[in-house]
Formats: C-alpha cells, structure tokens, sequence
C-alpha cells in the first residue's frame, strides 16, 4: 500500500478539501451573535437619512442639523491656528513645545481647558477650575463618558426627555443603559413628570442616577426651558440625589440673550454641562468637553474630580482630542476674548432670521383655517435649528420616501426620537442649512405633501 501524500495528513482532508495554499474564505458573521445594538434602529436613523438624500439629490432637505455653510472661510482656519501659536509663545512655550503641542499626542484631558473655563466664565457664568474641564472629540464622546462613569450597575437608570436626541439614547444602547424616557408634554419640561418617574424607578428598586436634556431649543422639539422650570428641575435633582445632564449646544447661535445654563444656577455640583464647538465654531473641528466639577471620594478616604474620572475612560477611548483640532478652536476663543456669543452674533442673526422666515412660509402655505381643518400644527421656536410639525397622518419613512420622491422635500421623522415609542405624526424640520428662497420653496413643496398625504389617508 502506498503511503500517504503529505495533503492526506492535513486534518480533514478529503476529495472536496481545499488545494494546498488555497485561501479558505470564513464562514459569514451571524448578526444575531453580533451586540444587539447593530440591529437597534436609533442606529439607522442617521444612516436612513443619508441614503434617502443621496437618493434624491434635487430635493430640498429640511433634515440635516448642521450650520450654515456661508459662514466658513477656507483660509480662517488657518489664523485662528496661528492666533493659538503666538498665544503659546506669548506664554513663554518655546519653539519646541509648541511644535509639541501641535504635532505629538496631548495631555488626556485636553489641552486648551484654561482657555475653555476661561470662555465659560466670560460668556455663559459658568465658573469652574480647567481642571473640572475635559476636552472631548465632540460632545458625543463627552456622553458617552459620562455615561459610561455615571451608570454603575444593571439596576442604575438613565432618564432622558422625550423626544430625544438620538446621540445619547445610542450611546446608551451601545452601553447596555436602561433608559427611561419622560415624555414632554406640549408647553415643554413638567418637573413633575420627572418626579413621578423617579419615584417609579425607585419603587422597583432601581436608581435613577442622572436626566439628560437639551434645555435650550432643544434637538428635536425646539423646546426651551422656561425659568421656573430651571429651578425646578434643580431642586427636584438636589431631593432624589440626581444628577443633571446639560446639553445645550443651540444656545450661542440663537438671537437674543440667552437663559442662564443650568450649570451657572448650579450650587450643589448637580449638572454636568455637555459642550460642543460644533455649531459655533465649525464641526469639522470634532471639538467638545465635559464640565464635571462632581467631587468624586475612595475607599481610602481620598478626592478627586468626576472630570479625572472622565479622563481616565478616554485614555482607552480616543486617548486624546486631536491636537490640531484643539488649536483651531482655541484661536477662534481667543480672537474672540472667549466670548462665543460675539464670535457667533453674526451666525446667530442668520439662524434667527431663518426660523422666522419658515415660520411665516409655514403660516403663508398653510393659513390659520387651513391648517385647523386638515388637523396640522406647529410650535414657534424662538432660536436654534429646529421646529417640530404635527400631522394627521403616519409621518414615517414610507412617508418620507414619498414626500422626497414625490414631492422633492426631505424632513425628518419624529418617532426616531421617542426612545419609548411615540411621534409617529410629526416631523422635525431643521431651518439652518438654507437660504431663504430654498426655505420659501420648501415649504410650499411640503405644504403639497401635507395636503396629499392627509387626502390618502
């Protein structure tokens, strides 16, 4: 009998066996062994969204929350670059640590807190040491720190607003965060809504450990906070031992003085303030930060801040904000003498003046008695980017696919917002990305969807 040929001895081998040195293609991932949050559609929205626009091309786009494109100057990058260079050296950084401080990896925590405490400080009273300060690669990794050091155990809950940005329901699905949506009601926050779904967190023996909120024309709603709401919410965080996260990146882009932020009303360290430069000064930049200045105490007895905290989770994250992401923004602050506001008096003109503008096509398309016969409504945000329709039909993705295809107009659905369900007839429009004669076109674009859907259905 003749002996074996070397292929005979691979393990398996047989007449179907691979040649030798063929590449033997992996059998496919099963997606149901993948994290559950891969099949969760808060994960689809945005992507939904790109593929519907860039589907229809030559549809007016009331989705996208981003700014206005007019304002960027390709060259100011550039010299808000150079005003955080001569700062350096005006400091005394030579010319080696300054090249360091552009080229090579950063401290953690950031590089540019002073320059951001000092912003805080001059612009929003918010009045804290740069060490309470984390610079993150945009406010979604500041939540999805936090979130990550906040919520301890499977029986800690996180509360949110409803609707909801989705950045933070997502971040909490990614971490396997039980969240509790409190729904708003009409005319905004109800503190007492809050509270009652507290104490029914408690009853079943979890821990409500934080509420997350846009206080501040809100993403989705438009919504703001109204005073008394403020010190509400405040007082109600102080006797259920909760904390409060602030997101308020809409704030500095609207006209107007703006209402104190919940972290300048902070006198017990119950807010953790979430900040973006996204809006207000470019969001290529990926620039934010976490303002945690919450005492944080061992076993051993010793302190530290919650922001220390913050930064050791980033360390194994993106272990730090890119450096030339951080100067940008910091010369931007500091042409600015740290007052966003006046960087932004322009940009918040604009914004103001676009809401107004969709406001009235949106009361021109569809009259006081029109409206109120095909059951249509809207709110009248007074800043930020967004407004929220109601209609007396599903305004879903169907209807979506349906009014881009059909009609040429892109918005975005309300119920991808509602992380207990919910909004399935309304649309968020988002006024920031137009002029106003695509606005005014838009509109009217949308007002015949309006009237056709309420027809078919």
């Amino acid at each position: 009998m003749a002996a074996p040929g070397p292929e005979a001895l691979v393990a398996g081998a047989g007449p179907n066996a691979p040649a030798p040195g063929a590449t033997v293609p992996s059998s496919p991932l099963r997606k149901a062994e993948l994290h559950g949050s891969v099949s969760d559609p808060v994960l689809d929205t945005m992507n939904f969204l790109n593929e519907i626009t860039l589907r229809y091309p030559d549809a007016i786009s009331f989705a996208p929350g981003r700014p206005y494109d007019g304002f960027f100057d390709t060259e100011q990058v550039f010299t808000h670059m150079r005003t955080y260079l001569d700062h350096l050296a005006a400091r005394g950084g030579t010319p080696q640590e300054i090249r360091t401080a552009l080229y090579q990896y950063g401290p953690t925590a950031g590089q540019i807190r002073e320059i951001i405490a000092e912003s805080l400080r001059a612009d929003e009273g918010i009045d804290v040491p740069a060490e309470a300060v984390v610079v993150t690669v945009g406010a979604q990794e500041a939540m999805l720190l936090v979130l990550r050091a906040l919520i301890g155990g499977p029986d800690d809950v996180l509360m949110v607003a409803s609707p909801c940005y989705v950045g933070i329901t997502g971040a909490a699905r990614l971490l396997d965060i039980a969240v509790h949506p409190v729904e708003e009601r009409e005319d905004g926050f109800n503190a007492a809504d809050l509270e009652a779904a507290v104490l029914a967190e408690k009853a079943r023996g979890r821990r409500p450990r934080a509420f997350y909120l846009v206080p501040d024309h809100s993403n989705p709603s438009g919504a703001t906070l109204t005073p008394q709401a403020r010190t509400d919410l405040l007082d109600l965080a102080a006797r259920h031992d909760l904390l409060v996260l602030e997101d308020s990146p809409y704030r500095l882009v609207s006209p107007g003085p703006p209402p104190p932020t919940l972290k300048s009303l902070d006198r017990a360290r119950r807010v953790v303030h979430l900040g973006s430069y996204s809006k207000t000064v470019f969001p290529g930049a990926r620039v934010g930060f976490a303002v945690a200045d919450q005492t944080v105490v061992d076993e051993s007895g010793a302190t530290s801040l919650l922001a220390d905290e913050l930064a050791k989770i980033k360390s194994m994250v993106t272990v730090n904000t890119p450096s030339l992401s951080q100067a940008a923004v910091a010369g931007a602050l500091l042409a600015a003498q740290g007052l966003v506001s006046e960087l932004n008096s322009r940009a918040a003109a604009y914004y103001g003046d676009a809401m107004r503008a969709m406001l009235r096509a949106l009361d021109a398309r569809l009259p006081a008695d029109r409206r109120s016969a095909l059951g249509v409504r809207w709110n009248r945000p007074e800043g930020g980017f967004f407004l929220t329709v109601q209609v007396p039909f599903r305004a879903g993705n169907a209807a979506l696919t349906r009014s881009a295809q059909d009609f040429g107009v892109i918005w975005t659905p309300m119920s991808h917002f509602y992380p207990g369900g919910g909004g399935h007839r309304a649309l968020r429009l988002s006024t920031s990305y137009l002029t106003t004669e695509e606005i005014d076109e838009g509109t009217a674009r949308l007002a015949r969807f309006i009237e056709a859907e309420t027809r078919a259905g």
